[in-house]
């Protein structure tokens, strides 16, 4: 007499099917993470590079962008907004990018940029000032962005809390950083925040789940210290 299975025995063999496909959702799930990642590194790394070519070719840092992949101010302007823009993709040629040229990290999100708005005779916008309207000097260094490792609650806009700073303010000329998986908009975390807050101080650290010392924090973070622009200008003959 043929046997069939029985109830149980049925619930048994979904029960381990299920256990089966939700490992391998979480195993892809974890592959496409790894790859987002890795791909946006790649991307801000390359941001680094336009955005150095792009000061080698006009002899200042470019503005980032507000309304559109075109920098917003830059030249004999100061920039609309030295910290709150995103990198002016269009301006510099990265690609890829959406429909209003603004350049896209790993999970299609927006890549923020940052520069520095040190004044230069006493007027701001030291590295985005082209060489028509002042001389260049290497002695002078950036004096307001700053980098952070960690905090829960970072409450100064221009300094890190004891023990977290990762930078100084006269070392970073120019951050490109991407907001993560967690959309455009930021995550819930405190630190996340201040990266979005349109000051000079910015937070880089390890990723962290939902939960930990500082809430979620999963923002990619990539900067150029100032002697690497002089030394890439220098190389090029634009400077001295």
């Amino acid at each position: 007499m043929t046997r069939g299975f029985t109830l149980i025995e049925l619930a048994v063999v979904l029960a381990i099917v299920g256990l089966l496909l939700a490992s391998t959702m979480f195993t892809l799930s974890a592959q496409l993470e790894s790859r987002n990642r890795a791909d946006t590194q790649r991307r801000l790394e390359e941001a680094k590079e336009l955005l150095l070519g792009f000061a080698v070719v006009n002899g200042r840092l470019p503005c980032p962008g507000t309304t559109s992949g075109d920098e917003a101010g830059g030249g004999a302007a100061a920039c609309a907004s030295s910290y709150g823009g995103f990198l002016p993709a269009r301006a510099i040629g990265f690609q890829p990018s959406d429909a209003d040229g603004f350049g896209l990290d790993g999970w299609g999100n927006r890549i923020r940029y940052a520069v520095s708005a040190t004044t230069w005779g006493g007027a701001p916008g030291r590295f985005t000032k082209a060489h028509g309207t002042a001389a260049w000097s290497m002695s002078q260094t950036p004096a307001d962005l700053v980098i952070c490792s960690m905090s829960p609650a970072v409450v100064s806009a221009t300094a890190c809390d004891a023990g977290t700073s990762v930078t100084n303010q006269n070392t970073v000329v120019a951050i490109v950083f991407s907001t993560g998986k967690n959309t455009a908009g930021g995550g819930s975390g405190a630190n996340e925040a201040r990266n979005l807050d349109a000051n000079a101080l910015f937070v880089s650290r390890a990723p962290d789940p939902l939960g930990a010392a500082g809430g979620e924090f999963d923002d990619m973070l990539a900067w150029i210290p100032v002697g690497l622009l002089y030394g890439r200008m220098v190389a090029a003959g634009v400077l001295p």
